[in-house]
C-alpha cells in the first residue's frame, strides 16, 4: 500500500476542502483527524500502522500554541520524519515567519484548491535532499560529486546556487534565465543583494536560517524586477558548501498556481465594478500586458465594429481606425492569432501592431452559445509573453469570460425591448421567471432533474426608502442583485419577483445540503454593510423561503406558493434566515386533527403514492433492487414529509392499512416489472413498530404475497434498529415466521439505535442497513468513517450483508467499495422515482443485458 497523507483541521469544512484537493488529484490514501490525538488513534491504533508522504495541518491559534502542536505532532513515532505542509486560516494571528522551524511549506485556506497539491509535488519534484545525501555519500566514497542539475533541466522552477561564503551566484537553472529575459552568464558573480530583495526580513537572517521558510521577495529581471517567493535550503557545490534559493513568480503568465487564481477571480463577480472593465483590468495587471481591447461584430449591420473596452501601458496616441486592423479583421472573420515573441513582423500589414511596438500578441474571436462570431478580444506585451502553456489557456478562458458578458449584455437588451427584463436591476422580471419556471420543471419531469426555489425577501426595506430617499432604495436593490448573482452558478436563475423581493432557481440539485449551503452564503453575504454613493452605510438582511421540486410540489404556482410560505416562516424567527418548506411537526400538532381526518381519506382519494428508490451493486454498480417509500400529496399543502405523516398514521392506527397498500401496490409493481423484465430485484417495504405487533401480520404478508404472485424471495422487509424487543413482543416471532415464507429481513438505520451483538445474532436479519448519517461524513468525520467500517466487519462476521445508504458522491462509492461494501442506495445513483421513471431504468437495463454477446458453451 503506499504512504498515505494525513489531514488535521478542526473544522469540518476545511477537512473536506483539504480531502477534496487531493482526491480530485489522484491520492487514494487521505486520512482525516480533528485534532492532534484523533491523529495519534489514526496512526497508532492500527495494526498495522499507517505510513504517511505527507502531514498537513491547520494551525489557528498563536505562535506559541503552534509550537506546542508541532511538538506533540513530531513525538508521534509515524510522523517524526514525515514532511509537513501548514495551513494558516482566514484571520490567523500566526506570521508565516514565527512558524516552528523544519516544516516544508505553507499557504492560506483561500489558496487550498490552486495551490496546495500543485506545491506538495513540486516539493517532491524539486528537492535537492536527494542530490545532498547522494553528493556527501559520493564524496565519502571518494566518487563523483552529485549532479544537481537535473533539477534544473527536469523542473519549471527557479533556481539560484550561491556561494555560502561570499553570497555571490554561482550558476542560475535554464527556467529563471529564461523568465528573468537574462542569459545565465548575465547572472554569474552578482551578489545576492543584487538578485533578491526580501520583504520585512534581512537577506541575511534567510541564509542563515536555510530552513526552506518561503519569504516575499523580488528577483531582478530584464525589465526591472518580478514579485514573488523564495526559499533557501543548503547543498553542496564542486565540493563546498553552498545555497540553494527557488523562486515561485507571483507572474500568471508564468506559474500555473498564479495563473488559476486569475481565472477564479476573473470569473467572479464585480462588487458594482463594469465586469468587462474589471477582467481587463485583471489580465493587464497579473499577466504584464500592455495593451487589450475588446470589440463587439454591430448587431445592425454596420461594418465597423464597436470599441467595448480598451487599456494601453503607454502614451496616448492616435488610434488606427478598425477596419485598417489587419489583424483585428482576421479575428472577427473567425482565426485566432498567437505570438510568444515575434508579433513586430505582423507590423508589416498592421498598423496597429507598428505603432505599439509589441513583441508578444495575441488576438482571439469572441463566441456565442451557437458558436458564431460576435466580437474580439486583442492583448499584447512589449517583452513578449510568458509560457505560453501557461498564457494561452488564461487568454482564452478570458475570451470566453468577455464573450459572456458580451451576449449577456445583448439578451438583457433584447429583454427590455420586449418587457421581460427589470429596468432598474436589468434581471429577468416576474413574467419572464414564470416562463422559465415552465420551462424548467418540464425539462424536469423529462430528465427526472430536481432543483430548488428560493422566495426571497429584503428585511425592513421600506425604512430605507423612507429614511433615505428611493434613489437610495434603487442603489440597494441594484446592489443586492450584485451580490445575489455573485453567490448562485451560471446556470441558476435570479429574477427581480416585485418591488424588494427576488426569486431564484437552482438548477441540477444532488442533495439537497447542496442547496442550504446556497441559502448560507446568501445570508452571509447579506449580512455584509452595503455604501451608497455618499458613503451612507446601510445594512439589508434577507429572509428567504426554500421549497423543492418534485419532492414539495409538481407545478410552478404551489412551489412559488410553498416558497413564499417558508419565507414568511423565515420572518418569523427574527428575519435574517432562511426556512426550508416543510408541513412542520408544529404545523402537525397544531392542526393534528385535521391532518388526522385527512389521512384517513387520503389513500381512497388517491394521495397517497409509492416511488421506488434504486439498490446496486457495490461492485459492479448493477440494479440489484429498491426500497419502496411512501409520499403522501396532500392537494393543498403538497408533499407531507414522511416525518410528519407515519407518526400520524402510527398514532390513530391508520399505518397498518397504510403499511398494507404500500405493501400491496409495491408487491404487485415489482411482480409486474419482474414478469416484463426478469431482473430478480429484490422489493424493500418498511415495517413499523405497530406494524410488528400486529398478530396478523404474518396472513397479511402472505396474502399479498399470493394475491401479487411476488416470489417471496424478492421481498425484503425492514424494520428499524431502534424497535425494541420488549416494545414489540412479537418482533422475534413475526420475523422468524416471515422467514419461514420465504422473505428477507434487514435491519434499517443501523447504527442510530442500541442494537447489541446479541440483539442481531437473535434476528432472523439478512441483511444491515447502514444509516445515511454516517455514509454521509465520510471523507469528513473519521468517527464516522470508523463506524462504517466496523459495522461492515462485524457484519459480515455475522454472515450479513451490508447496504449503504445516503451514497451521494463519488468519494462514498470508493470508500465503500475499498471496504467490501455490498449494496448502495442513494442520489449518487438516483433519487426515489415514480414508477414511470423507474420503469425506463429497468428497460434501459435489460435492453443493456439483451444486447450482450453469447458467452459460448
Amino acid at each position: 500500500m503506499k504512504p498515505g497523507i494525513l489531514l488535521v483541521a478542526a473544522e469540518r469544512e476545511l477537512r473536506r476542502n483539504l480531502f477534496d484537493a487531493f482526491d480530485h488529484a489522484g491520492y487514494s490514501q487521505v486520512h482525516s483527524a480533528r485534532d492532534l490525538v484523533h491523529a495519534a488513534i489514526l496512526l497508532e491504533g492500527q495494526s498495522t500502522p499507517l505510513a504517511l508522504q505527507l502531514i498537513v495541518m491547520v494551525l489557528s491559534g498563536d505562535e506559541q500554541q503552534a509550537q506546542g502542536s508541532f511538538e506533540q505532532l513530531r513525538r508521534l513515532p509515524a510522523a517524526a520524519g514525515t514532511p509537513l505542509m501548514v495551513v494558516l486560516p482566514e484571520g490567523s494571528p500566526l506570521n508565516p515567519a514565527d512558524l516552528p522551524p523544519g516544516i516544508a511549506d505553507w499557504l492560506s485556506a483561500a489558496q487550498i484548491g490552486t495551490e496546495l497539491v500543485a506545491r506538495w509535488r513540486r516539493s517532491q519534484a524539486t528537492s535537492v535532499d536527494y542530490c545532498k545525501t547522494a553528493t556527501t555519500a559520493a564524496v565519502a566514497a571518494g566518487g563523483a560529486q552529485c549532479d544537481y542539475r537535473y533539477v534544473f533541466e527536469e523542473g519549471d522552477s527557479e533556481w539560484l546556487i550561491v556561494d555560502a561564503q561570499t553570497t555571490r551566484v554561482l550558476e542560475v537553472s535554464p527556467m529563471l534565465a529564461r523568465h528573468s529575459r537574462l542569459h545565465a552568464s548575465q547572472w554569474e558573480g552578482l551578489p545576492l543583494t543584487e538578485v533578491l530583495r526580501f520583504e520585512g526580513i534581512g537577506i541575511s537572517q534567510v541564509l542563515v536560517d536555510a530552513d526552506r521558510h518561503w519569504y516575499p521577495c523580488q528577483r531582478k529581471s530584464a525589465q526591472g524586477v518580478d514579485v514573488g517567493q523564495a526559499n533557501v535550503r543548503r547543498v553542496e557545490h564542486a565540493g563546498r558548501p553552498a545555497l540553494a534559493l527557488m523562486f515561485r513568480s507571483d507572474r500568471a503568465d508564468l506559474r500555473a498556481e498564479a495563473a488559476l487564481s486569475l481565472l477564479s477571480r476573473i470569473f467572479v463577480s464585480s462588487s458594482g465594478v463594469d465586469p468587462q472593465v474589471a477582467a481587463g483590468r485583471l489580465l493587464v495587471d497579473e499577466l504584464g500586458l500592455d495593451y487589450l481591447s475588446v470589440w463587439s461584430v454591430r448587431q445592425d449591420g454596420a461594418e465597423a465594429p464597436a470599441q467595448l473596452l480598451q487599456l494601453w501601458n503607454g502614451e496616448e496616441c492616435a488610434w488606427p481606425p478598425a477596419q485598417s486592423q489587419s489583424s483585428l479583421q482576421l479575428v472577427l472573420a473567425g482565426k485566432s492569432i498567437l505570438y510568444r515573441a515575434d508579433a513586430r513582423r505582423l507590423g508589416i500589414a498592421d498598423p496597429l501592431l507598428q505603432q505599439l511596438d509589441l513583441d508578444g500578441f495575441a488576438g482571439l474571436p469572441l463566441y456565442d452559445e451557437r458558436h458564431t462570431v460576435i466580437g474580439g478580444m486583442l492583448a499584447g506585451s512589449r517583452r513578449g509573453f510568458g509560457e505560453m502553456s501557461i498564457i494561452e489557456p488564461v487568454l482564452r478562458c478570458a475570451a470566453a469570460r468577455f464573450s459572456q458578458i458580451l451576449e449577456l449584455g445583448r439578451t438583457r437588451e433584447q429583454g427590455r425591448a420586449e418587457g421581460l427584463v427589470d429596468s432598474l436591476t436589468g434581471l429577468p422580471n416576474r413574467l419572464l421567471f414564470y416562463d422559465r419556471l415552465e420551462t424548467i420543471i418540464r425539462e424536469a419531469v423529462r430528465n427526472g432533474e430536481c432543483f430548488a426555489v428560493m422566495f426571497i425577501d429584503l428585511d425592513r426595506f421600506k425604512a430605507i426608502n423612507d429614511t433615505h430617499g428611493h434613489a437610495a432604495g434603487d442603489q440597494v436593490l441594484r446592489m443586492v442583485t450584485q451580490r445575489l448573482g455573485g453567490s448562485i452558478r451560471a446556470s441558476d436563475t435570479v429574477a427581480r419577483y416585485a418591488g424588494d423581493e427576488f426569486t431564484i432557481i437552482l438548477r441540477h440539485i444532488v442533495k439537497n445540503d447542496d442547496v442550504i449551503r446556497v441559502a448560507e452564503k446568501i445570508v452571509q453575504v447579506m449580512e455584509l454593510p452595503l455604501y451608497l454613493d455618499d458613503g451612507t452605510e446601510l445594512r439589508a438582511t434577507v429572509s428567504m423561503g426554500l421549497s423543492f421540486f418534485p419532492d414539495d410540489a409538481g407545478d410552478a404556482e404551489t412551489l412559488l406558493k410553498h416558497a413564499d410560505e417558508a419565507m414568511y416562516a423565515a420572518k418569523h424567527k427574527g428575519r435574517n434566515n432562511f426556512q426550508v418548506y416543510e408541513v412542520s411537526p408544529e404545523y402537525a400538532q397544531q392542526h393534528g386533527m385535521a391532518l388526522k381526518t385527512r389521512l384517513r381519506h387520503a389513500e381512497g382519494n388517491g394521495e397517497l403514492r409509492v416511488v421506488y428508490q434504486p439498490q446496486v451493486s457495490a461492485e459492479t454498480e448493477d440494479i440489484v433492487g429498491m426500497e419502496a417509500l411512501v409520499r403522501w400529496e396532500h392537494p393543498e399543502l403538497g408533499v407531507i414529509s414522511p416525518a410528519v405523516f407515519i407518526p400520524l398514521a402510527e398514532e390513530t392506527g391508520l399505518i397498518v392499512s397504510i403499511g398494507e397498500w404500500v405493501m400491496r401496490t409495491a408487491c404487485h409493481q415489482a411482480r409486474d416489472w419482474e414478469r416484463r423484465y426478469g431482473l430478480r430485484l429484490r422489493l424493500g417495504v418498511n415495517l413499523s413498530a405497530v406494524q410488528l405487533m400486529e398478530p396478523q401480520l404474518v396472513d397479511t404478508v402472505a396474502t399479498v404475497l399470493r394475491e401479487t404472485g411476488l416470489d417471496p424471495a424478492l421481498l425484503e422487509m425492514e424494520i428499524t434498529e431502534s424497535i425494541s424487543i420488549k416494545e414489540a413482543p412479537n418482533l422475534v416471532e413475526n420475523l422468524h415466521a416471515l422467514h419461514g415464507l420465504g422473505c428477507h429481513i434487514a435491519i434499517d438505520d443501523f447504527g442510530t439505535g442500541a442494537a447489541s451483538l446479541d440483539y442481531l445474532r437473535r434476528l432472523p436479519a439478512d441483511r444491515i442497513k447502514i444509516d445515511q448519517s454516517f455514509v454521509r461524513n465520510i471523507g469528513v468525520d473519521p468517527d464516522d468513517e470508523a463506524i462504517v467500517r466496523a459495522t461492515i466487519e462485524m457484519a459480515h462476521r455475522l454472515k450479513r450483508a451490508v447496504v449503504a445508504e445516503g451514497v451521494e458522491i463519488e468519494q462514498h462509492l470508493e470508500f465503500l467499495r475499498e471496504h467490501a461494501c455490498d449494496v448502495l442506495q442513494g442520489y449518487l445513483f438516483c433519487r426515489p422515482l415514480q414508477p414511470v421513471s423507474f420503469e425506463k431504468l429497468l428497460a434501459e437495463r435489460r435492453r443493456l443485458l439483451d444486447e450482450r454477446p453469447a458467452v459460448p458453451a
